[in-house]
């Protein structure tokens, strides 16, 4: 199976449980790898057949500036359903890093696959 993947995607969010997180946007940053067949995209030179990661990295910002949710990962797992789903990935690799959550700590975060991943 062929990886898709964004790397660095940097949306800002309401995430947290402190009351101040509540309140303040953050910046939260994205990679994600996507399992898709791109063998027809190549053979076509035809972006119907391909994963368009324009339209996917679209719909996660809207969805993450959209969102409001107390834990990463709530916000983690909602991200992979829509990818799954929206857009028939069968399987997500996902890392997302809420810089600054520790001090001391450059990255801290959570990352997560879900499906299968084919060859």
């Amino acid at each position: 199976m062929d990886i898709i993947f964004l790397g660095g995607l940097e949306i800002q969010t309401i995430i947290g449980i402190y009351e101040w997180e509540r309140e303040t946007r953050q910046t939260v940053v994205l990679d994600i790898e996507m399992a898709f067949d791109i063998e027809k995209a190549a053979e076509t030179d035809d972006i119907q057949y391909t994963l368009d990661y324009k339209t996917v990295s679209k719909r996660i910002i809207s969805f993450v500036e959209e969102s409001h949710f107390f834990l990463v990962e709530k916000l983690i797992v909602e991200i992979a359903n829509i990818i799954r789903n929206e857009f028939n990935v069968p399987w997500v690799k996902i890392t997302l890093n809420k810089k600054g959550a520790i001090r001391g700590a450059s990255d801290v975060g959570i990352i997560i696959e879900r499906g299968v991943k084919t060859s």
